[in-house]
């Protein structure tokens, strides 16, 4: 059984609240690139340059990044991710929907390091829910959920799912 814990007008403020962390962390917009975790971090981090474009006047670059054969789970090591912009020099958001073990963004870091060597990444997620296995912390959250291991966190976004929410099972 699925609840409800951030509904559309929590998920749009928690990533007004998480563009303006960005703009105060990186002294403005100046060399920035946007770079979401296929498949809903694309959609929030194409949100968050939506945001920024709007306060800042300016667009921001935003690539897709698919990790799946950077994972350490995967059986298939495939060809390397490639990214559509230049990362070199960069200062980097990395944008995923959730953050729970960490594997995910070391998979991504691996992904992003393969195609340039940024100066700075920075990881900004929608939803923290704990348990990490791996030393890795956002930089912006949008929401703390502390789970138990068993329960899931779905975040659904208007561009697959139909509605922007946030439940837990």
């Amino acid at each position: 059984m699925a609840k409800e814990i951030v509904d559309a007008m929590a998920m749009q403020r928690a990533l007004t609240r998480i563009t303006y962390e960005i703009i105060e962390k990186n002294k403005g917009i100046n060399n920035l690139v946007i770079v979401g975790i296929k498949t809903r971090g694309v959609f929030i981090a194409e949100r968050i340059a939506q945001r920024l474009q709007q306060l800042e006047n300016a667009q921001i670059p935003v690539a897709q990044l698919d990790i799946s054969t950077y994972r350490d789970d995967a059986t298939d090591r495939g060809s390397k991710a490639e990214l559509d912009i230049d990362i070199d020099g960069k200062r980097v958001i990395l944008v995923d929907d959730v953050l729970y073990t960490g594997r995910t963004i070391r998979a991504a870091l691996d992904a992003l390091m393969d195609n340039g060597r940024p100066a700075v990444v920075n990881l900004a997620v929608l939803v923290d829910r704990g348990h990490r296995e791996l030393p890795i912390r956002a930089d912006f959250v949008g929401k703390n959920i502390p789970t138990a291991a068993a329960e899931r966190i779905n975040v659904n976004v208007t561009e697959i799912d139909g509605v922007d929410s946030v439940e837990i099972r």
